[in-house]
This record gives C-alpha cells, structure tokens and sequence, in this order.
C-alpha cells in the first residue's frame, strides 16, 4: 500500500516562499496524477495543484497561479509544492494526494503539512 508523508511546513513572512515536498513509499508507484490540497481553520478541503505523473501536466487554483509550482522527481516517487509570494490567507494545512487514474477520486492522503504566514 502507497502512504504518503508531507513535510516542508513553517512559519513564514508575508512574502516568504517555502517548499513542500510529498515522499511515496511502498509498493510500485505510479499514479495517474499526484494533487496539493489545503485546509485552513474552521475550512473545507481546498484544491491547490496538481500534476500528472508521466507527462507533468500541471494545473492550478486561480488563487494560487503565478506564485506555487507543483514538480515531480519520477526517480524518487517525490511530489514538490514550491509557494512564493505567500499571504496570510494561504495560510493551512497542506496534504498531498495521489489519483490513480483519470476518474478515480484523490486517496492516501498523509497526514498533512502545517504552513503559516505572518502578516
């Protein structure tokens, strides 16, 4: 079974960037497309990014396209979030999820990321 673990969280400024990264492990892995989520306090589950795991397709939310970029290192089953000119309201939790294939909803969820912005 795939499990995944998030990790790159923290305190940042107003304006900071930060890095997430999404390490799979287990059996072979090979999603269709690997996705950032995000929760903030009292909030549901907000999708941020997503990328396809042979092609690198990307898409993201309007709120945060221009300032994330979700990568992909195929050789080491490792999904990337770099956040930049980050704001107080990108302020949550952040997961990472895997779909195995085009119609399949979003499983394996870790067990999160925490990412504050100070203003």
């Amino acid at each position: 079974q795939v499990q995944l673990g998030e990790s790159g969280g923290g305190l940042v400024q107003t304006g900071g960037s930060l890095r997430l990264s999404c390490a799979a492990s287990g059996r072979t892995f090979s999603p269709y497309a690997m996705g950032w989520f995000r929760q903030a306090p009292g909030e549901g589950r907000e999708f941020v990014a997503r990328i396809t795991w042979n092609g690198g397709y990307t898409f993201y939310a309007n709120s945060v396209k221009g300032r994330f970029t979700i990568s992909r290192d195929i050789t080491k089953n490792i999904v990337y979030l770099q956040m930049g000119s980050l704001k107080p309201e990108d302020t949550a939790i952040y997961f990472c999820a895997r779909k195995g294939s085009p119609t399949d909803e979003y499983d394996g969820w870790g067990q999160g990321t925490q990412v504050t912005v100070s203003s």
